[in-house]
């Protein structure tokens, strides 16, 4: 379509999902996040509206963008509009800089009819950056995957593949699949690791939804030692790209190397099944676990989230030194590590629908 043809924006509906999808499944710059699937996740899950823009040709009705978005009403902080929660990225899709402008437009009054405070969009830079451009920003780490997993295998470095067979020599197995067993044996996991960290959790509701929403584009991995779960990831997909929005081990089990394990079976599965890039999700560059995605052999690319108010004017960002939210989030952190589990399973519950991280 040219950028002169008229083209028809709405609001999707659950009747748009196979259009959606559609187009999602052929566009280049289309994550596993973009698919209709996590907008009816985050509304059979935590009730949030969907907001997700379709625009279509007005002269063929042929899908010409999409954007995914979502309302959510916070609690104090009053209304917003998000693409997208719980996750790294949600920008627009289209065929041209028009279209996603008219779709970026139709979201900043949508935001007016309901007087939110703001909209924001989790973006990427799509041009190459220079390294000194990198540091201290958040990037998404990406991994091209070979066709097999033989072949991925044999590309890492000895070191890394010691890791894995350690992994194996300690005696853990791992279980891929989506049942509602291997559900809970992941959230046990992801449950105590997120309190170990000191962050809120998901409710488990969170994840049955992921998993019946994106259907067989959903994967589980549970990392057992003597039956017992200690580590578990979750992977969607979308074309031929894939994500791990979660992945969780028990700390006092580490010495183990469950991590490995865990992302050697959703890798070798994804190199086998035509996934030819794999998304580690988000990380600071140069810390801890941009180290460990590295070492995998993924490359960063950098995200690039910005916020609008009513007026479509960019919100300025302030660094969190700058606002004193490191000091307030550290301390809270703290304290949320020394509380009971099933404490923070039940107040995390209902506290992290209203957190969009």
């Amino acid at each position: 379509m040219t950028a002169q043809q008229n083209t028809k924006l709405r609001i999707a509906s659950a009747s748009d999902k196979p259009l959606w999808d559609a187009y999602v499944s052929q566009h280049k710059n289309a994550s596993a996040y973009h698919k209709f699937a996590w907008l009816e996740a985050v509304k059979a899950a935590y009730g949030h509206s969907m907001l997700g823009v379709i625009a279509t040709c007005a002269n063929t009705g042929q899908v010409v963008g999409v954007f995914p978005a979502v309302l959510m009403n916070i609690p104090l902080l009053g209304k917003q509009i998000c693409s997208l929660p719980y996750c790294d990225v949600g920008y627009g899709l289209a065929d041209n800089d028009k279209v996603l402008n008219d779709m970026h437009a139709l979201l900043v009054a949508q935001m007016r009819n309901v007087t939110g405070k703001k909209l924001e969009i989790r973006g990427i830079e799509q041009s190459p950056l220079d390294k000194i451009q990198f540091e201290n920003k958040k990037v998404r780490m990406l991994l091209p995957l070979p066709e097999s997993s033989e072949i991925l295998l044999s590309s890492f470095k000895s070191k890394l593949r010691s890791q894995i067979r350690k992994a194996e020599k300690n005696g853990l197995t791992f279980k891929l699949g989506t049942s509602n067993v291997l559900v809970s044996d992941f959230y046990n996991v992801y449950a105590q690791n997120m309190r170990d960290l000191g962050s809120p959790v998901h409710a488990e509701k969170w994840f049955k939804a992921i998993i019946k929403s994106y259907g067989q584009s959903s994967l589980i991995s549970v990392v057992y030692h003597d039956g017992q779960p200690i580590g578990g990831g979750v992977i969607i997909k979308s074309g031929d790209n894939a994500s791990i929005p979660w992945a969780s081990t028990l700390r006092d089990f580490n010495r183990l190397a469950p991590n490995m394990l865990l992302y050697w079976s959703l890798l070798s599965h994804c190199a086998d099944n035509g996934v030819k890039v794999f998304d580690f999700g988000r990380s600071t560059f140069e810390e801890g676990t941009y180290k460990f995605k590295k070492q995998w052999g993924a490359e960063p690319q950098l995200l690039n989230w910005q916020s609008f108010d009513k007026n479509n004017e960019l919100i300025d960002a302030k660094s969190d030194a700058e606002s004193g939210s490191s000091r307030v989030r550290e301390m809270a952190e703290n304290i949320w590590r020394e509380l009971p589990l099933k404490f923070t399973i039940v107040t995390g519950s209902i506290l992290r629908p209203y957190i969009s991280l």
